[in-house]
């Protein structure tokens, strides 16, 4: 099993900036990728980014690109995911997930492991 705990969620205004963290334990040597999705209100989960095992392959949905950076530190076992010039269309229930098979994907079914989330609210 593995444990997955995120946290730096909060309240910013539009145009400020938010890094997640996520905090993965137990049999953490069975990850490979790791990604993040967000839920808003009333709206399906949709993929956000994801990273492989090694941080040199990363994804990121259009319309966080440029602004969102994923990335990740083995030896603390810890996904980040760092938020920039935020807006109001980013305002969701932000989700850590990992994934134990070869491969980085974009769907929700491609991932065994699902924190249970941090909330982002950004103002306008």
């Amino acid at each position: 099993q593995v444990l997955l705990v995120e946290s730096g969620g909060g309240l910013v205004q539009a145009g400020g900036s938010l890094k997640l963290n996520c905090a993965a334990s137990g049999r953490t040597f069975t990850i490979y990728s790791m990604a993040w999705f967000r839920q808003a209100p009333g709206k399906e989960r949709e993929f956000v980014a994801a990273i492989g095992w090694s941080g040199g392959d990363t994804y990121y949905r259009d319309s966080v690109k440029g602004r969102f950076t994923i990335s990740r530190d083995n030896a603390e076992n810890t996904v980040y995911l760092q938020m920039n010039s935020l807006k109001p269309e980013d305002t969701a229930v932000y989700y850590c997930a990992a994934r134990t098979m070869y491969g980085i994907r974009m769907g929700q079914d491609d991932y065994r492991y699902w924190g249970q989330g941090t909330q982002v609210t950004v103002s306008s």
